[in-house]
């Protein structure tokens, strides 16, 4: 089943970013664009790692979703390994 999370957050030089998570497979695909450019940046597992921060406020996310029975808590667990699993 195919899960899709949306937000929008302020870079430091004020710039709004939209960030877009799909959960497909079991795995998490993260996309960012943002106001100043007009392609989307596709982060895979492989070449390119999302931001730490972007995985946190991912989890953040997931928790007011589940709050309100909008997201699974393994899916919580999931991006909190994904976390976990980034060099520090």
């Amino acid at each position: 089943m195919r899960s899709c999370h949306e937000w929008t957050v302020r870079d430091e030089d004020g710039v709004k970013r939209e960030l877009r998570v799909i959960k497909e497979a079991g795995l998490w695909r993260f996309q960012s664009k943002r106001d100043d450019v007009e392609t989307w940046t596709y982060y895979d597992n492989k070449k390119t790692k999302p931001l730490p921060a972007d995985i946190e406020s991912l989890i953040e996310v997931l928790e007011r979703k589940y709050r309100r029975r909008r997201a699974s808590h393994g899916d919580i667990q999931l991006a909190k390994k994904m976390l976990s699993a980034l060099p520090r």
